[in-house]
Order: C-alpha cells, then sequence, then structure tokens
C-alpha cells in the first residue's frame, strides 16, 4: 500500500450522478444532472473525466462506459436537505439529522420584525427570488427607500442585496451580521450573505463585494483534524464560507472556475503536506439554478479540458478526488437543487487501474477514507474505501 502524502480533492458544485434512494421524498425521483443535461444538448464529451469513469455511473451521451484510470463509484447521502452546506460537511464527516431551516414563503414575520428594529431601517422582499431578477424587480424602490432588500432561495440562505452608494459596503456587512446573530436556533440558516450591486434602473450589477456569515460546522470535522494534526489544509473557492473558516490553514476565496483552476495548479506546483480541497461552482450558480443545460454543459467540458493540467502534477504521493456537494439538474423543475447521488473518481500513481467503489452509503465515506489515508483516527461517520484503493497509512 502506498504512501498519500497530499490529497486534493475537488468538489463539482451542484453535479450528481441520479436520483438518490429516497428522491421521492424530496419529489426529485428521475432526477440526474448529467443524463438529463446530456439528453438536452445532444450529447456531453467529457473525455478525461470518461476516463476516470464518469460515464460508468449513469448514462451520458456522448461519454460511454470504459474501465477507469484509477477509481469510481457513488456516494449516497444519509444528512436531511439538498444544500451546499450539508453536502459539504457530511463529505468531511459530518451527518445530520434533519436539514438546515429553508424558507418558501419567506422569513417570518415576528424574526424580520426584530431584525428591522435591530437595523433600523424597514425590509424590502422577504420571498425566494433569483439574486438577479429581485434586484431588477425591487432595485428602483430600494434607492428610493434606503431599505436593503431581503430575500431568500431553495438553499438555507438569508440574503440581503443593497446599493453600494445607498447603503456602504461595511454597513451591509454590519446588518449581516446582526441578521446572523438573530438566526439561531429553529432559524439557524447555513449563510447570511451580503449582496452588494451598483448601476441604474435597467442595469444594475451585482459586485465582487459578496461576503458569507457561515453557521459553524456543529462537531469537529477532517479540516479539524488534519489542521490539529499539523498538516496544511487549504481551501478554494467558497470552502471557506461553507466551513465559516473552520479547520483551514489558508483560503483562495476565488469568485469563478477558471480562478479556482488556476490557483489550484499554483497550489499543486509547491510541496504541501495535507489537503487540498477546492470548489467549482459555476454549474451551481450560473446555470443548474438558471435551468441552462447548455451552459451547464460548456462549464462541464471546460472543466474537462483543464483537467489533465492537474492530472499531470499529480506526485508520487498525491490522489485527486472529484467529486460533488447535491444535483442541480439543469432540466429539472424549478430552480431548486435535486436529491442526487453524486460521483466520485479517484486518480493517483498509488491507485491501481479499474477499480470499482460501488455505490457507498454515505458522502462520509470519502472524510473517513482521507483520514485513513492519511494516518489519522477515524471519524464519527463513514466508512472508509482506503484499503480498496490501496491508500491505507501503514
Amino acid at each position: 500500500m502506498g504512501r498519500l502524502t497530499r490529497a486534493i480533492v475537488i468538489i463539482l458544485d451542484g453535479v450528481g450522478v441520479g436520483q438518490a434512494p429516497d428522491a421521492a421524498d424530496y419529489g426529485d425521483e428521475g432526477a440526474n444532472c448529467l443524463a438529463n443535461c446530456a439528453r438536452a444538448v445532444g450529447g456531453l464529451a467529457l473525455p478525461t473525466l470518461g476516463g476516470l469513469g464518469l460515464g460508468n455511473l449513469t448514462e451520458i451521451i456522448g461519454t460511454p462506459p470504459q474501465t477507469p484510470v484509477g477509481a469510481c463509484g457513488r456516494l449516497i447521502e444519509r444528512s436531511a436537505g439538498k444544500d451546499s452546506t450539508t453536502g459539504h460537511w457530511e463529505l468531511m464527516g459530518i451527518v445530520l439529522d434533519h436539514p438546515l431551516p429553508t424558507y418558501p414563503n419567506g422569513f417570518p414575520a415576528e424574526l424580520v420584525a426584530r431584525f428591522e428594529a435591530a437595523i433600523g431601517r424597514h425590509v424590502l422582499g422577504n420571498k425566494p427570488a433569483s439574486g438577479t431578477a429581485i434586484i431588477e424587480e425591487l432595485g428602483a424602490e430600494h434607492l428610493r427607500t434606503g431599505s436593503p432588500i431581503l430575500y431568500t432561495s431553495a438553499d438555507s440562505v438569508f440574503q440581503l442585496a443593497a446599493h453600494e452608494e445607498v447603503i456602504p459596503v461595511p454597513d451591509l456587512y454590519r446588518m449581516c451580521e446582526i441578521a446572523r446573530g438573530l438566526l439561531t436556533g429553529e432559524n439557524a440558516v447555513g449563510r447570511v450573505i451580503a449582496r452588494p450591486f451598483t448601476g441604474v434602473p435597467g442595469d444594475f450589477v451585482r459586485t465582487p463585494r459578496r461576503h458569507d456569515f457561515s453557521l459553524p460546522p456543529p462537531a469537529p470535522t477532517l479540516l479539524d483534524a488534519l489542521k490539529g494534526s499539523g498538516r496544511e489544509v487549504v481551501g478554494i473557492g467558497k470552502i471557506e464560507d461553507l466551513f465559516a473558516g473552520h479547520g483551514l490553514t489558508s483560503s483562495n476565496h476565488t469568485a469563478t472556475n477558471a480562478e479556482a483552476q488556476e490557483a489550484t495548479l499554483e497550489q499543486l506546483a509547491r510541496p504541501f503536506d495535507g489537503l487540498l480541497f477546492v470548489n467549482l461552482v459555476e454549474c451551481d450558480q450560473n446555470f443548474g439554478h438558471r435551468r441552462n443545460p447548455a451552459g451547464y454543459a460548456e462549464a462541464l467540458e471546460k472543466f474537462d479540458a483543464w483537467l489533465p493540467s492537474a492530472l499531470a502534477k499529480l506526485g508520487d504521493g498525491d490522489a485527486l478526488f472529484i467529486t460533488g456537494d447535491h444535483g442541480t439538474d439543469p432540466t429539472w423543475r424549478g430552480t431548486d437543487h435535486t436529491r442526487e447521488s453524486v460521483p466520485i473518481l479517484a486518480a493517483s500513481k498509488l491507485i491501481h487501474p479499474g477499480i470499482n467503489l460501488g455505490a457507498r452509503g454515505s458522502f462520509a465515506d470519502l472524510g473517513a477514507t482521507l483520514a485513513d489515508a492519511l494516518g489519522l483516527p477515524p471519524l464519527a461517520n463513514g466508512r472508509s474505501f482506503a484499503g480498496e484503493l490501496g491508500l491505507r497509512a501503514e
């Protein structure tokens, strides 16, 4: 068995490989990000991911099954819910027995009243909405009244939008900190998100000064265990937000897939012992929620074209794991996530080719595997497949 020194985990946010066993409980029977997207666009050409075994996991027109160069399988979520925070937490060892709260009818009036009293302003909106659509709908009234725009989504989020010339960004952040302090107990949402924008009616633009105020994980994760053992834990993309900074030794909060991919190559070019944890957000954020299969397919194909450059940088003690955090089927009804299993693809010089990991009973199996391979004590949840990969620490 080989000795793993660097683990690289890349999350393809919102990429699933077919309905989970309990999909009917979520109204998601028949959801399948990759199969349905491929049918919608006339085929998905993903030769690199196909070489890792992606086409073995579900039928993908244009990406046929083949013997993987490493290992492939599916992870099935045990936690209740289907949001990014829950999915990422379970991948790193936390299984939730109840979903984080969502607000399909807006936030409770009593909670909103307390928030308004605390910030000294009324709010507009208070409903689920697309972030770009609601600022077009309410932006002019916001300019006139100075009232921030409150909205949510299918995720467990409290989002507050404001024009930077009406409510300066530091003041918007302060309001979000107040909201975070109020959103506890049964209203402990996963994230409070500041959404500043600029422009004029008909031409509003969200700025890159978004900031997330996240709920801390309720228990230690693999990240905490690695950091506590003296290893490096580097987060790229929204990893810092999803874990409220816990367990990270450094973070690069990139905004796009291209930025995250460039940052990943930079990290791979330097020596470290530990975990590089990357979130690629665009399939979910830009295309899945907006039910845009053409954009979803293009994002996947761009990642697939980039992936060989990452594989080429893997050293003798490295292993790359590619997975997801939930589904966001771009052909599905509505705008919500979809309850799906997610891929687990593994590549390393330490792993023999052609390994079928099957359907794993929890996302937490990945965290358990990394803990096992890196010589840490077992996590509270998950069953390691490090032995099947030949990665168990001696």
